[in-house]
C-alpha cells in the first residue's frame, strides 16, 4: 500500500502509526502536544524511536468527549500538517470524521485520512478521500454497544463501509479496516475483538489496531492510563499475530521493540 512517499508491505510487516494529539482534552495526552514546538518535538521523537507514519488528531473523541466546531478543528490540525509534512519525511494521516476538516488537512498535505466513522458520518467523506486519491482507515463504530454475535455484526458494520467507498470510486488498496477498540463495544466486547483479528483478516484489507492505553487495558489491570504500557504491548502482540498491518499507538520505542521480537517469533524460525 502506498502511503504517502512510502511503500507499506502490509502482508509482511506491522507498522507504527504514532500517535499526536494536539487537544487539551485527549483522555492520555490531553494537553501536552498543544503548541507547535512541543508537537514537532514529540514528532520527532516518534521517528526517532521508530514510528512509520503519524497520526494527527484535532478532537477527543474520548467517551464522553465534547465535539468542538470545524473551524477550530481545522485550526489545530492545519498548522501541523503542514510542518510536519516541511520538517519530516513521514507520511501523515488525520484522525477526524468530518470532511471539510479532511479536505483542509488534505490542502495541507495529509497522506491519509482515518475516520472513526468508516464514512457513516459525513456523506461528503467518501467523495473527498476518493477526489484527493488518498487511502484512508474505516474504523467500526456504533453509537453504543449490544450485539447478538460481535464478530459477525462487526464484519457486516464494516462491509456498510466498505460498500460506501465502493460507491465512491476508492480502490480496494487504498483502504485500512479497524475494530473500533473502545468504540461502541463493551469491555468484554473489546477483548474478544482483540482476540479475534485475525477474522477480520479474511475480508482481505489490511487491518490496523488501535488499542494504545485504553479502557480495557486499565480495566483489565486495575491502572491508570499512566501505567499501561506492559498491556498495551500485549495487543501489539496480538496484532502481529494476526498479521495486522499498523498498530496506532503512544508508546513508539516500546512497541517498536514488541513488534520486532512477535515478528521474530513468528517468521523467523521459518528461515
Amino acid at each position: 500500500m502506498q502511503i504517502g512517499n512510502r511503500l507499506f508491505e502490509t502482508e509482511k510487516h506491522t507498522y507504527i502509526m504514532g500517535i499526536l494529539n494536539v487537544t487539551p482534552d485527549s483522555f492520555s495526552d490531553g494537553g501536552k502536544f498543544r503548541r507547535l514546538d512541543q508537537a514537532l518535538f514529540h514528532v520527532g521523537r516518534m521517528i526517532k524511536e521508530g514510528a512509520d507514519l503519524i497520526d494527527v488528531g484535532g478532537e477527543s473523541t474520548r467517551p464522553g468527549h465534547q465535539q468542538i466546531s470545524e473551524e477550530e478543528e481545522i485550526q489545530r490540525i492545519s498548522p501541523i500538517v503542514e510542518q510536519v509534512k516541511a520538517r519530516f519525511d513521514i507520511p501523515v494521516s488525520i484522525d477526524t470524521y468530518k470532511a471539510r476538516v479532511a479536505m483542509a488537512a488534505v490542502n495541507a498535505g495529509a497522506d491519509l485520512i482515518n475516520d472513526i466513522w468508516g464514512f457513516k458520518y459525513d456523506g461528503q467523506m467518501a467523495g473527498i478521500v476518493a477526489k484527493a486519491g488518498i487511502p484512508c482507515c474505516l474504523m467500526h463504530n456504533r453509537s453504543q454497544a449490544g450485539y447478538q454475535e460481535l464478530m459477525r455484526e462487526l464484519a457486516a458494520d464494516l462491509q456498510e463501509s466498505l460498500e460506501i467507498a465502493a460507491r465512491a470510486g476508492i480502490p480496494k488498496d487504498r483502504i485500512i479496516l479497524d475494530p473500533g477498540i473502545g468504540f461502541g463495544k463493551d469491555y468484554r466486547d473489546n477483548l474478544e475483538a482483540i482476540s479475534k483479528l485475525g477474522e477480520l483478516g479474511k475480508l482481505g484489507y489490511p487491518m490496523l489496531l488501535g488499542a494504545s492505553r485504553k479502557s480495557v487495558i486499565g480495566l483489565t489491570l486495575d491502572l491508570p492510563v499512566t501505567e499501561r504500557v506492559e498491556g498495551t504491548l500485549v495487543t501489539t502482540t496480538f496484532a502481529v499475530l494476526s498479521h495486522c498491518a499498523f498498530v496506532r499507538v503512544h508508546d513508539v520505542k516500546e512497541n517498536k521493540r514488541a513488534i520486532q521480537m512477535a515478528e521474530a517469533i513468528r517468521d523467523g524460525w521459518q528461515g
